[in-house]
């Protein structure tokens, strides 16, 4: 919604908001914006009487301020609405959505550079800060599009076939808009996903694995709303899908009238399917990935990214089909980008060092997240111990749904310290039981807490890291700004 606010204002509107706290990160940054912050929620905020009110989905049917805009009579909308009915339509913009259960915003940081690197110019509406760019959304600049490069061989042999194809050359020519399609509802009278009202004519999957529990109780209702977002795709349009996901490929085969693009990596099982764009990982050379890509079979180059990890190679893999196939963008210029990419805030994110000691901060909480970036930081840095910090938050992560598969997650450190349940309100017989969770993680040889507090937590990482050793925090949240802490009790 900040972000949403940001583009509003950028785009000439006049625009406020309304929450209870406007804490750091993003309240200074809406003030300097020039958006007009409002503490609590109060219908006076509505005079005088707005053109338009966009409704969060943080809101409940009982929020006064909502209530009296809809009551009222005011004009309201969803964030999703505002930003394709406000922004994305009248621009004429071609909308690249990236939707998954993993690296969804990583993955659009990454298309978005890459886009913008060979001459694009995109608009983009990312969930975290990519690190190539001054906020997480832009509005197209005025700037000529580049030719159209890359295309994979096409022949039209039908009527159908020779009116998507006349699509796609049009697509070459428009400004990409690149969009990080969250599955999560829109607001308390618009429960429905999110990302099926983008109007994606590029999409990427990435993922499939049941998740936001508080909205999709059963992971046939998750899926579900894959099969739809997938059945709204133009016919001209593409899907770059990854083909390791047993559920990415149902859905796909299932649902999908666009030409789909598959991508993964070497060795995956593909389930019957050829990947178009494979990428094969290679050494983590000072801190950076190597891989090599291949497109069709036929090699194109060695590169890197630096951020490493498996994961991170299939966000750039997929992130370089899009921009190749979906808008035409040179494979070349491609290649030589995505080493240059900085990466996102919290996502791997160095915070600081103190007394050799590494801090790094993670937005990952989902089990699959949560091993793949320990994994990666194990690989980055092989000296010294790796302390995994966990603060279950979410209200998947806060239930018992993953109770077994966090165990797992969590082998790749040598040390782990959860903290208490980030959410009050999940009834006592779905909790995630975290004092339990620590016995089975050192049940299998590894050291594992169960802390009372933040305060404890530091104070123990305070004494028992060393020299050489990387702490990494894992949280969708603030967790107590346990990092600024951590690094203070370090420097003492």
């Amino acid at each position: 919604m900040g972000a949403l606010a940001g583009l509003l204002k950028m785009a000439g509107h006049e625009v406020t908001g309304s929450d209870i706290h406007f804490d750091p990160p993003i309240g200074p940054e809406l003030e300097r914006w020039g958006v007009k912050c409002l503490r609590g929620f109060d219908p006076e905020h509505l005079v005088p009487r707005p053109d338009l009110v966009v409704v969060g989905n943080v809101c409940r049917r009982d929020n006064v301020e909502a209530r009296a805009a809809i009551d009222g009579g005011l004009s309201v909308t969803t964030m999703a609405h505002a930003l394709v009915d406000q922004v994305i339509e009248p621009g004429g913009f071609s909308p690249l959505v990236v939707a998954g259960t993993h690296g969804k915003t990583t993955t659009s940081a990454m298309a978005a550079w890459l886009l913008d690197a060979a001459g694009k110019s995109p608009g983009f509406f990312i969930g975290g800060l990519p690190k190539n760019f001054v906020s997480s959304f832009r509005l197209p600049p005025s700037a000529p599009l580049s030719a159209p490069g890359f295309r994979l061989p096409v022949t039209p042999e039908s009527d159908e076939a020779r009116a998507a194809f006349v699509q796609e050359q049009a697509r070459f020519q428009r400004v990409p808009f690149v969009v990080e399609g969250d599955e999560y509802d829109t607001a308390f009278f618009e429960k429905t996903p999110k990302f099926w009202h983008y109007r994606a004519e590029v999409a990427i999957v990435t993922s499939i694995e049941h998740d936001h529990i508080d909205i999709y109780p059963t992971e046939a209702s998750y899926v579900a709303a894959f099969h739809e977002f997938v059945r709204r795709m133009p016919e001209g349009g593409l899907i770059v899908a990854a083909v390791n996901d047993r559920r990415v490929v149902e859905v796909m085969r299932a649902s999908a009238r666009c030409r789909v693009s598959y991508y993964a990596l070497e060795g995956d099982d593909t389930f019957g399917l050829q990947p178009e764009w494979l990428g094969a990982p290679g050494a983590v050379i000072d801190g950076t990935q190597e891989f090599d890509m291949y497109i069709g079979g036929v090699a194109c180059g060695r590169m890197r990214t630096p951020s490493p990890g498996a994961h991170n190679v299939r966000n750039a893999v997929a992130a370089i089909a899009a921009a190749a196939q979906g808008y035409g963008c040179p494979v070349r210029e491609l290649i030589q980008a995505i080493g240059n990419f900085q990466g996102v805030r919290r996502r791997q994110d160095l915070v600081g060092e103190r007394k050799g000691v590494r801090v790094y901060d993670d937005f990952a909480h989902h089990p699959t997240a949560v091993e793949e970036t320990l994994r990666a930081l194990r690989a980055k840095h092989g000296e010294g111990r790796l302390f995994a910090v966990f603060e279950p938050r979410s209200a998947t992560s806060c239930r018992a749904i993953h109770q077994q598969a966090y165990v797992t997650a969590f082998q790749p450190a040598d040390r782990v310290l959860l903290a208490p349940l980030g959410r009050t309100n999940i009834p006592e017989g779905e909790r995630l039981d975290v004092a339990a969770l620590a016995r089975d993680i050192a049940a299998l040889g590894k050291k594992a807490d169960a802390a009372a507090s933040v305060d404890e937590i530091v104070d123990l990482l305070a004494e028992e890291t060393r020299n050489g050793d990387t702490v990494v925090v894992l949280s969708n949240g603030a967790f107590g700004g346990i990092q600024s802490k951590l690094l203070a009790a370090l420097g003492r």
